[in-house]
């Protein structure tokens, strides 16, 4: 059974038994606590932990995860991965062990026709239900249902849902090690292909079970991977049917047999497994980066390139070896193929710069381990490697450990303190995630806001909670800032690139001004603010009032946004995915997927393509649906927001389909103008612009307008031939430049030749010229200094000068001085001295300065007495 097959096998299963199936969420989870998506239930917590409800009580899934906990083993064995599937099924409140655990026998013993025989089966050590489904219900050998510990009772690192899980193991055979089953047996022998989790009971913190739950759950999770391969016959999950193409390709590009040796092996199925990952990562919007998710991406590209380098591979190999990757996984994941060419782009670019940083710091590095005294690298070493040439810390420590070597990383952690603290602090979810658990308690207590918003911009509702100073309180009083929760609100709250609304809550007591309105989980809309006068308390009724001029100024730019997303696409491709927004009354922020500069043309043109579909003032609709039906419409997904079974489906004019959940203008034509403004780089592969709407962008247009009228009055021209006037004016100011160049030079030779007759002293057979000149800067000085020496056959000029405290030396030596052994570098740090300044080192032209201007005749005599010596002793 190949593996689509076996994806089939499991949805058809769970289909007809009443599951609706869930295509994979992105790996950029919605969720603050995690970096990437990293299990099957991950876009069902919501529902586990009760901040949402589910729209169904039963769902089957397949869904992309990455986990890099395991990523210094990954290569090594036969099963880890970094990117895998997870195969699910879901009980939200329905149905729970006994059919979980009928269907899962069911599943693998008939639809996969697995031996019974070589399936071993574990359950949580107190939990006795599982067991006697196992063997009373379902008919399974009691010795072969084995009872485990902490592994086997499933626990999410925060307070919520917990409970026992069963797990199925496969029997590899004896000749992969001894027998026992899957605890007390060997770990290569007996494989889990799939985890029943029963969410039962319900945790506090530090995670201790405190009760059961009122309605219990179902999550499973089977791995794609090592199931298809059991099903194929295969001994590892690198010889599956979807990777092993992969390892032909990582073969091919390194010049590497596959089964050759264990080392070249390891080094293929590193370059195998990483090529799926980050095919993944940026194929859901993640870029390479020195932070959260983007550092994980970066990090798996360079420990796959540096797998491909050390066998001297000439070329570059990440880009074959993603283009397979895509060709594995584009059947189920159709968007790799779409943006195959992003992907490509994104890896070839960092696989060049990161050669470039191999080449030097492993060179280093070799050089370090050779010198070492004993096994250990110095933490300030590994800090350096870093700091100067880029090197990762994880690739120091696996280079080292390779030559036996161990890394002092206390001594690179305390060198990388601050930088740390830096990078934990711009983690997006680093606040959000330490008051999660406070939000959390406002939606089980009072349940999730309703947003009346896109009907009315005015309301009443109730206070349900208020926070300050991340406290739930009573009462908040006039001067305070708090975060107001109510029942109901017109107030938007920021998502998917537009800002919160602002506008005013009044209580019968109170007023609070909201500066910002933001989700504090899913569903919760807070109203962040400072109570300007009176007080307010729980419960209270409120009148709400968003700030309406400031609203309809963000939806033009929302809607804007959506018509320069399109003519983007239009003019450069399909390739131009959204990766950003921001969304502001009257300015917009578009981040994009592009892997070069826009010329002028291509900006001139997204404008002009724009601002058309603006005029022709097409009807902005807005359709709420099914997300397949979304899909089948050719809705495209707008970065940011979170998107369930029941979508807003935004159309402007017929040609711009969106998914979004923002506010819009009736029609295109109430944007206004819409002005681009910027166009630059953010990130590797990824562009900025930046545009003004509606009366913002006429202002802008009306002061550059102004500007011209004012240039063309000035210029005695009409404006549209301003620019051929200013081309002429510039001629005219080089030529005058050049004229006054040329009497410049007559000048300062006059001077010069004044200079050189009146003060150049002979010494020996060489002349010597030091003299002081008055309020001139550097470059001055160095073109009066070369003259003078250019009137002299062999000779040392030194000329001196103070401005605004400072003192500036310039000295020049003729070249058979220079190699007699007469250095102007030497000459002008006697000076410098004087002045507390240092000198430039060139012996033929030197100069120096410092804060001393007061000693710069001082700094002349020293000059003078240590070229009069020099010239002497020729």
């Amino acid at each position: 059974m190949d593996t689509e097959q076996l994806r089939r096998t499991f949805f058809d299963f769970f289909v007809e038994r009443e599951h609706v199936f869930r295509p994979s969420a992105s790996v950029i989870p919605n969720d603050p606590t995690l970096l990437l998506t990293n299990a099957g239930m991950v876009p069902f917590k919501p529902y586990f932990l009760g901040e949402e409800s589910p729209p169904f009580k039963r769902a089957v899934s397949v869904q992309k995860c990455v986990r890099t906990v395991d990523i210094d083993i990954i290569g090594t064995t036969r099963r880890h991965l970094s990117f895998f599937e997870m195969l699910g099924n879901f009980s939200f409140g329905d149905y729970f062990k006994k059919e979980a655990i009928a269907w899962a026998y069911e599943l693998v013993t008939t639809k996969l026709a697995l031996d019974p025989d070589r399936l071993w089966y574990t359950v949580y050590e107190a939990d006795d239900d599982a067991r006697q489904i196992w063997i009373d219900e379902v008919g399974v050998p009691p010795e072969r249902v084995q009872s485990g510990g902490k592994d086997n009772f499933w626990q999410m690192g925060v307070p919520g849902p917990c409970g026992p899980c069963s797990e199925l193991f496969w029997d590899k055979g004896a000749e992969y090690g001894p027998p026992g089953g899957p605890i007390g047996g060997g770990e290569e022998r007996y494989v889990e292909i799939w985890n029943l989790v029963f969410m039962q009971n319900i945790q506090d913190e530090p995670y201790h079970v405190i009760g059961d739950l009122p309605a219990r759950n179902i999550d499973t999770g089977m791995g794609l991977e090592r199931t298809a391969a059991v099903l194929q016959g295969v001994d590892s999950a690198f010889a599956i049917d979807t990777i092993q193409p992969i390892i032909a390709a990582a073969a091919a590009a390194t010049r590497v047999v596959y089964g050759a040796s264990e080392i070249g092996d390891v080094s293929l199925r590193i370059l195998a497994d990483h090529a799926r990952t980050v095919s993944v990562l940026i194929g859901d919007g993640v870029v390479p980066s020195n932070e959260g998710r983007g550092y994980v991406l970066r990090r798996l590209l360079r420990r796959a390139v540096r797998h491909a380098w050390q066998f001297q591979s000439e070329g570059l190999v990440t880009p074959s070896l993603v283009e397979a990757a895509i060709n594995t996984l584009q059947p189920a994941y159709p968007e790799l193929g779409n943006k195959r060419d992003l992907i490509l782009s994104v890896v070839e670019r960092e696989e060049v710069r990161f050669r470039r940083t191999l080449e030097s710091g492993h060179q280093l590095l070799d050089t370090e381990i050779a010198d070492l005294a004993s096994p250990h690298l110095p933490g300030p070493v590994a800090f350096r490697l870093h700091d100067t040439f880029g090197f990762p810390i994880e690739l120091t420590r696996e280079i080292a450990a390779e030559r036996g070597v161990e890394v002092d990383e206390v001594g690179f952690k305390e060198e990388m303190t601050a930088q740390r603290a830096r990078a934990r602090k711009a983690w997006k979810g680093g606040d959000q995630a330490g008051v999660a658990d406070l939000y959390r308690e406002v939606v089980e207590e009072s349940g999730p806001t309703e947003f009346t918003g896109y009907e009315f911009e005015a309301g009443t509702g109730q206070v349900l909670a208020i926070v300050r100073e991340g406290e739930q309180v009573e009462r908040a009083d006039s001067g305070q800032e708090v975060e107001v929760f109510l029942d109901r609100t017109p107030f938007y709250a920021e998502s998917g690139g537009q800002v919160g609304d602002t506008g005013n809550i009044a209580t019968p007591t109170g007023v609070v001004e909201v500066i910002d309105t933001r989700n504090a989980i899913p569903g919760l809309h807070g109203h962040r603010g400072k109570v300007l006068s009176g007080y307010l308390t729980v419960g209270q009724e409120a009148e709400m009032s968003i700030d309406s001029p400031r609203r309809e100024r963000i939806r033009k730019s929302h809607t804007g946004t959506h018509v320069l997303h399109w003519a983007l696409r239009d003019v450069l491709g399909s390739h131009a995915h959204q990766a950003g927004s921001l969304v502001e009354a009257g300015r917009l922020r578009f981040d994009f997927s592009h892997h070069s500069a826009l010329s002028t043309e291509e900006l001139a043109e997204i404008e002009r393509l724009a601002n058309h579909r603006l005029i022709e003032n097409g009807e902005v609709s807005t359709t709420v649906t099914s997300m397949r039906e979304a899909e089948r419409m050719g809705a495209l997904a707008f970065f940011g927001d979170k998107y369930g079974d029941t979508v807003r489906v935004v159309q402007v004019g017929g040609f711009s389909v969106e998914l979004c959940g923002g506010t819009h203008t009736h029609t295109s034509g109430q944007v206004g103008p819409l002005l681009v403004t910027t166009e630059s780089s953010i990130g590797s592969n990824i562009r900025r612009v930046e545009a003004l709407t509606g009366d913002v962008a006429y202002h802008q247009v009306a002061e550059v307008r102004a500007g011209l009228a004012q240039a063309s009055q000035l210029l005695r021209s009409p404006a549209a031939e301003l620019p051929h006037r200013i081309r002429s004016l510039l001629t005219r100011v080089d030529e005058l430049e050049d004229q006054v160049e040329a009497y410049r030079q007559r000048e300062r030779g006059q001077i010069a030749e004044t200079l050189v007759g009146e003060q150049a002293e002979n010494v020996g057979t060489a002349r010597m010229l030091i003299a002081p000149w008055p309020q001139l800067n550097l470059e001055q000085l160095r073109q009066l200094a070369l003259a003078a020496r250019d009137r002299m056959a062999s000779g040392v000029v030194v000329l001196g000068s103070a401005r605004d405290g400072k003192g500036s030396l310039v000295a020049t030596v003729s070249k058979d001085l220079v190699a007699a052994g007469v250095s102007a570098a030497d000459l002008v740090a006697a000076g410098a001295r004087l002045l507390g300044g240092g000198g430039s080192r060139d012996p033929e032209l030197a100069q120096a300065g410092g804060p001393h201007g007061d000693q710069l005749q001082a700094a002349l005599d020293a000059v003078r007495s240590e070229a009069g010596r020099r010239l002497a002793a020729l």
